[in-house]
């Protein structure tokens, strides 16, 4: 019996994702499981607003780090954190099966909300989605844990939680409304957990094939493939979504979130879902730097 180590961010959120993992190795194999927690950047500093961190990677690298050092066998990571470029020397082995890929609205509904009400989130995407329906709002920025997130709603107003996030911690019962995916197409990844691997560790990489989720890669690998089209991570206004009736749809504003295009379009069971990611990136870029 072997015992695999898996690194993962300390917060309670990210120690659940690992669980969860980590219960699913278990009965899938006859290892267990011990868990490496680790600090990251975003961890550490979380009153610089994300996209002037450098955005996607600050909450994995050193997670990643932990496992290419030796010091873990596997990292376990929110799908939406991963920036687009797979970090060398790792391989994801496998994607979890999804949860609820949806943004949703804590305090107030959208329609309840009063003019010029504010809206409080940390992601330009979501000021960019919600201010498309509702620019009379305004936005503050939003940082820390979920539990600091949920004690900072503002007065009359809302913060933007990600569904997968409350479900995990077992509070949607503070949803105030869930924000339809036309409305508010989701980061990359998100709903996802993540699980990588060390390249030439082949033993572990077949453990990790036991609890893949065949569509849930499929979906994330699409969106993905989107998202490195554009070389861009989460400091950019981007969403992309496969969701399970074959339906992708693609987001992208200018940085000053003033212009923005929105896509959708099918992905069939036969179609290369990367190349189709990859086309709707494309699309995107060309019609907004259309539109500027």
């Amino acid at each position: 019996m072997t015992v695999l180590r898996i690194a993962t961010r300390s917060s309670l959120q990210a120690r659940t994702q690992a669980e969860y993992v980590g219960g699913l190795i278990e009965k899938s194999s006859s290892d267990t499981v011990e868990y490496v927690y680790v600090d990251t950047q975003g961890d550490l500093n979380a009153t610089t607003p994300l996209h002037q961190m450098g955005g996607q990677g600050v909450f994995v690298k050193e997670v990643q780090r932990a496992v290419l050092e030796g010091r873990a066998d596997i990292a376990v990571h929110s799908a939406k954190d991963l920036p687009s470029q797979q970090a060398e020397g790792l391989v994801i082995a496998a994607i979890g099966e999804r949860r609820s890929a949806h943004d949703a609205l804590v305090g107030c509904t959208l329609k309840d909300l009063a003019q010029g009400a504010t809206i409080a989130t940390g992601s330009v995407r979501r000021r960019a989605q919600i201010s498309r329906l509702r620019p009379d709002l305004q936005f503050v920025d939003l940082r820390g844990n979920i539990q600091t997130r949920l004690s900072k709603i503002p007065d009359g107003g809302a913060i933007v939680m990600a569904v997968a996030a409350m479900e995990i911690l077992g509070i949607t019962d503070r949803i105030a409304e869930v924000l339809p995916l036309d409305v508010a197409v989701p980061m990359v990844g998100q709903g996802s957990v993540a699980v990588e691997c060390r390249v030439d560790d082949e033993t572990t990489a077949h453990v990790l094939a036991g609890i893949d989720h065949a569509a849930s890669r499929r979906a994330v690998e699409a969106e993905r493939a989107f998202l490195a089209e554009l070389g861009a991570g989460c400091s950019l206004p981007v969403g992309a979504h496969l969701s399970s009736d074959g339906v992708f749809r693609a987001f992208m504003a200018s940085d000053d979130i003033s212009d923005s295009v929105q896509l959708e379009g099918e992905i069939g069971d036969s179609d290369d879902h990367i190349v189709v990611g990859i086309a709707m990136a494309v699309e995107c870029r060309n019609r907004l730097q259309g539109e500027a």
